[in-house]
């Protein structure tokens, strides 16, 4: 077991774990942010997206031990309120069927927008393409990216 220092939603967080535990398990059992979801655990289905600094990354495949000093952002802090404008959007134009995969939805949008405020279609497509929503919520995913992004 080894002491780490991860700075998460802007808030510095020890936790002690083994090297290879993934964050997903670190955010979940350790710190109690249960909006990340665990879906197949082999980074195929999107559902734990989070933000490993900037980047949208699969928290089941990224070890502790591999994030040196690089600030996580989840769901939960992607907006202190709840008020950022994707999830207005997801709100607006009910999205979310079941809505266990739109946490993650939801993280990989933002990294989009982040990078490309105006995407196409073509660019939203490619973005979105490693989360899977079992629903086919993926129109009304669409629609909200463009409302959140003003276009």
């Amino acid at each position: 077991m080894s002491k780490f220092t991860i700075t998460v939603n802007g808030q510095p967080r020890e936790v002690e774990a083994e090297d290879d535990k993934p964050l997903l398990w670190v955010l979940r059992e350790d710190f109690g942010l249960t909006g990340t979801k665990f879906g197949c655990g082999a980074s195929l289905c999107g559902a734990c997206t989070v933000h490993l600094d900037g980047q949208a990354v699969r928290s089941c495949s990224v070890p502790v031990s591999a994030l040196s000093g690089k600030p996580v952002v989840t769901i939960e802090g992607l907006d202190k309120d709840g008020q950022h404008p994707l999830q207005q959007a997801w709100a607006e134009l009910s999205v979310p069927q079941c809505g266990y995969c739109q946490s993650g939805q939801i993280m990989s949008a933002a990294a989009l927008l982040a990078k490309t405020p105006k995407p196409s279609d073509e660019q939203i497509n490619q973005a979105m393409s490693g989360n899977i929503c079992r629903c086919g919520s993926y129109p009304r995913i669409r629609a909200a990216i463009h409302k959140a992004a003003g276009s």
